[in-house]
C-alpha cells in the first residue's frame, strides 16, 4: 500500500512521462498551409508533402502561424538549397537561424535576437548537413531558451524580453539570396509548463 505523497509524486512523475511522450501537435498538416499566414514578398508553397519557401527578386518575407504560444518545445526537420539565410521564428522575434554568416562567424542552430544580432552563437559548421535533412529543436519555456541542431545543443540562455508569439518560417530578402530554398518536411510544438524542463 502507498501513502498519499507516494501516490502524487507517482501520478506527477506519469503525467510528465506521458507530457514527454506525446501531445506533439503537427503544425503543419503536409497538404496546404492552412493555420499559416504570409508576410512581405517570399514565396511559400506546399510541395511533396514539404513547405517550400523561396524568393526570385530580392524580396523576403515570412510565414507565421495564426496562433500563438508562451511556453512550448518545437522540433522541425528542413533541408536547404545555398545559398541561403532562413530560419525557424518563435515567439515572434526570436529565431532558430538557418545560415552561414562570415562576420561574425555563425552556422545554423545559432540563436537570432533582435538588437543583437546573435544572443548565442553556434560555431561548429559541422553539425549541419548541408544536402540532407536536418533535425531542429527549440525549448522556450519562461526566460530559459535552448536550441539543438541534430541532437547536438547549439544555444542554451537566458531572456525575458520576448514572452509570447507566432511561430514563422522565415526567407530573407537580399538579391543573393535570389533563388534560395527552405523545405519544411514536418514541424510539430508542445505546451510546457513552468517546471518543465529541457531534456538533452
Amino acid at each position: 500500500m502507498i501513502s498519499k505523497l507516494q501516490f502524487f509524486l507517482l501520478a506527477a512523475l506519469t503525467a510528465s512521462a506521458c507530457r514527454a511522450a506525446g501531445d506533439w501537435t503537427p503544425l503543419f498538416n503536409g497538404r496546404d498551409l492552412d493555420g499559416w499566414a504570409p508576410r512581405g514578398g517570399a514565396i511559400f508553397t506546399v510541395e511533396d508533402g514539404c513547405i517550400l519557401g523561396t524568393q526570385t527578386t530580392g524580396k523576403g518575407g515570412d510565414l507565421f502561424t495564426t496562433n500563438s504560444w508562451d511556453n512550448f518545445e518545437i522540433r522541425f526537420t528542413y533541408k536547404v538549397a545555398w545559398p541561403a539565410n532562413s530560419g525557424i521564428w518563435y515567439r515572434n522575434d526570436y529565431q532558430f537561424d538557418i545560415l552561414k554568416h562570415p562576420r561574425p562567424v555563425a552556422f545554423s542552430g545559432t540563436l537570432y535576437a533582435p538588437g543583437r544580432i546573435f544572443a548565442a552563437t553556434n560555431t561548429n559548421e559541422s553539425l549541419e548537413h548541408r544536402d540532407d535533412w536536418n533535425e531542429g529543436r527549440v525549448f522556450a519555456n519562461g526566460d530559459h531558451l535552448v536550441q539543438w541542431l541534430n541532437g547536438t545543443k547549439t544555444a542554451d540562455i537566458r531572456d525575458s524580453k520576448y514572452k509570447t508569439g507566432k511561430v514563422g518560417i522565415q526567407v530573407h530578402p537580399g538579391d543573393g539570396m535570389k533563388g534560395m530554398k527552405i523545405l519544411i518536411k514536418k514541424i510539430e510544438i508542445r505546451p510546457l509548463v513552468p517546471s518543465d524542463q529541457p531534456a538533452d
